[in-house]
């Protein structure tokens, strides 16, 4: 094998979560701003900074009622997430073959667990790093290099599969082989190529031949 290890982002890469995200950023802003911004403003940060600081982005001064609004709409429809097309016989081959397998995700702990809890990804990988881990997140690779610190790995031996572009960044600045994955439909594939992605794939299925 290429890599012995392998570390996923979740939204828009393991799980199929770019709808849902949208919508609840729309609600948010709707509520709490009562006015419309374009999906592309809404979507820009999204993969990256934790959740307060993509709001921070929107209204500096309504951070907190807007991440509550944020919460409130999106948590209750993680019971109707589905996998991404063909990823988990990917990433359940590439742990048959016994590689060590990873999350790192912008997401808190407690909001994985909701996805964990209807899909079956779990017993899969062997560590999940989450925004309260560290205190710099993607595009910085200080999430992606604790997860290889806590897999007791080098760096040279592990690759970082992403939809978006701080994915890509925080991988190839952690010194992994980055993959940007096209099918998040939140970032487009010319937004992942601006960073410089080692492989980029259309398909879970490709990512068994560059791994």
């Amino acid at each position: 094998m290429r890599f012995p290890t392998v570390l996923f982002d979740l939204d828009g890469t393991l799980i199929d979560s770019g709808a849902i995200i949208l919508a609840s950023f729309r609600h948010a802003t709707r509520t709490v701003l009562q006015r419309e911004i374009p999906d592309a403003q809404l979507l820009a940060a999204v993969g990256g900074s934790n959740l307060r600081e993509q709001m921070r982005a929107l209204d500096v001064a309504r951070v907190e009622e807007l991440v509550a609004a944020y919460r409130a709409h999106n948590e209750p429809l993680h019971e109707e997430l589905q996998a991404c097309s063909g990823v988990l016989d990917v990433v359940a081959r590439l742990k048959d073959e016994g590689r060590k397998l990873g999350i790192v995700t912008a997401k808190r702990h407690e909001t994985v667990g909701l996805a964990f809890a209807v899909l079956p990804l779990r017993e899969l990988f062997d560590v999940v790093v989450g925004a309260e881990d560290t205190e710099r997140h993607k595009p910085h690779p200080e999430p992606v290099l604790l997860a290889l610190e806590r897999l007791g790995v080098e760096a040279s031996s592990a690759a970082y599969v992403g939809d978006s572009p701080f994915d890509i960044a925080a991988g190839r600045a952690a010194g992994v082989f980055a993959v940007g994955v096209t099918w998040g439909g939140i970032h487009t594939r010319a937004r992942l190529e601006e960073e410089h992605p080692d492989a980029i794939v259309e398909r879970a299925e490709e990512l068994l031949g560059i791994l």
